[in-house]
């Protein structure tokens, strides 16, 4: 879309402004939602410009302003995926393991492949494709231990305007020795990338050690020295996912007090910084992940696949929604909220649609300091928006006839979608994206 080129969107308009928190307190989770049926978005630049009714706002339009007319539809921000492997795309499914004999039957077979820069550059292609088919615009993304595949991804989402965090893993230690770096190639390669990648269009970089076990305390210090050097890069690893897991890092780090300490003796907790899973945490990780700014990715579908655990979203530190393709067996942020309801209500925790659409919208975007630019629907935000198609097939038709209000028909969605069948398009910075796929 041009700079100046104004575009109107129409349909019924639905975000959070705010946390409707876990309470079910009605008061709270109604001021939280902003609910407008029949809205217009007036875009700009690829920004929000106006919002207001279509009938107030379309009769100030020019002839020559175009309406894209989606009555009938729900317009949300784009979704956000706080922890996904790109690479994996191509082991989803894979059947029968937990967390570490899975990563060595499947997953780092999987990555090898991604030395071959054309290889990694036609899997970015396809990755970038479906996360926009099932409505998201935002990522944390995993590529390989090679620097190729990053440039492969970075590459295809600057091509096509999105938001992107993303960085190249780091091991040296327990795998392949085809997906082994070292401390100074870590520290060259991680340099690298920031330089070329780092602020460029829409584009952050993460420094992404994978996790604990497949780091040496030297290339853990070769982290800390970056992150020092960068304060403004993200940081994304994984921590307290499997019971098995945390046993390893036990042996492997004895001076430790628990998994997380090791990453907050190197620098590693602080605002922007992603830690995938932590389910096996204790009260004094959460309170110190509370008082860093560091957020915990909830990868719901991946840790019942897997079996790792239950994670409970009673924290007081900010979470974030991740999909963690390969894990997970699906890229659909919608089914991901199905999944987090489940996990939830096998606590004794009800998950409201107000909370879901939170977790998966603006409280990603605050999780990962990004509440400026996505997440809602405002003005002066970027134009990253899903519109979702509650009569897509004839159950949610025949449903959305009996819903009692917007939650009920909101809860329906969440826990009824399968892959992609509701999402009728995606906006990235204003212009529309049919799906396909």
């Amino acid at each position: 879309m041009p700079a100046e080129t104004l575009r109107a969107v129409r349909g019924d308009l639905l975000c959070c402004v705010d946390d409707p928190g876990l309470s079910l307190d009605p008061a709270r989770q109604a001021a939280a939602l902003r609910w407008l049926p029949d809205g217009l978005l007036l875009i700009r630049g690829g920004r929000i410009a106006e919002i207001g009714p279509a009938a107030r706002l379309l009769p100030r339009l020019g002839p020559d302003v175009p309406v894209d007319d989606h009555r009938g539809r729900m317009i949300l921000p784009g979704f956000i995926d706080a922890h996904v492997h790109f690479p994996q795309i191509d082991v989803i499914g894979s059947y029968g393991e937990q967390l570490l004999q899975w990563l060595e039957r499947y997953t780092f077979p999987a990555e090898q492949r991604y030395a071959d820069p054309e290889y990694a550059a036609l899997a970015a292609q396809d990755f970038c494709a479906q996360l926009l088919a099932e409505g998201t615009t935002t990522a944390a993304v995993y590529c390989t231990v090679h620097a190729a595949s990053v440039d492969a991804f970075m590459a295809e989402a600057r091509r096509r305007n999105l938001r992107m965090i993303a960085g190249k893993i780091l091991m040296d230690r327990n795998a392949p020795p085809a997906l082994c770096d070292t401390p100074a190639s870590a520290d060259r390669d991680s340099r690298d990338l920031i330089a070329r990648w780092h602020g460029a269009g829409r584009l952050s970089y993460a420094l992404t050690p994978r996790f604990a076990p497949t780091s040496t305390p030297e290339q853990l210090a070769v982290c800390s020295k970056i992150a020092a050097d960068f304060p403004d890069i993200y940081i994304q690893t994984h921590v307290a996912e499997n019971r098995q897991e945390v046993a390893w890092v036990r042996d492997l780090f004895p001076d430790a007090r628990s998994y997380l300490d090791v990453y907050d003796r190197y620098g590693l907790l602080r605002d922007r910084a992603i830690y995938g899973h932590c389910i096996w945490l204790d009260d004094a990780d959460r309170a110190r992940m509370a008082a860093s700014g560091a957020a915990a990715a909830f990868c719901p579908s991946s840790n019942l696949v897997l079996g790792s655990g239950l994670y409970d979203l009673r924290v007081p530190h900010r979470v974030a929604l991740g999909s963690d393709v390969g894990g997970g067996t699906h890229l659909s942020m919608l089914r991901t909220l199905g999944d987090a309801y489940k996990v939830q209500q096998l606590q004794g925790i009800s998950l409201s649609p107000a909370a879901a659409l939170y977790l998966a919208t603006l409280g990603s975007a605050r999780a990962l300091c990004l509440e400026d630019k996505i997440g809602s629907l405002e003005v002066g935000k970027e134009a990253d928006l899903v519109v979702l198609d509650p009569h897509a097939t004839a159950m949610l038709r025949r449903r959305g006839s009996v819903c009692a209000g917007l939650e009920d028909a909101l809860s329906a969605f969440f826990l009824m979608m399968t892959l992609g069948e509701g999402v009728y398009g995606t906006y990235v910075l204003g212009d529309f994206i049919p799906r396909t796929g």
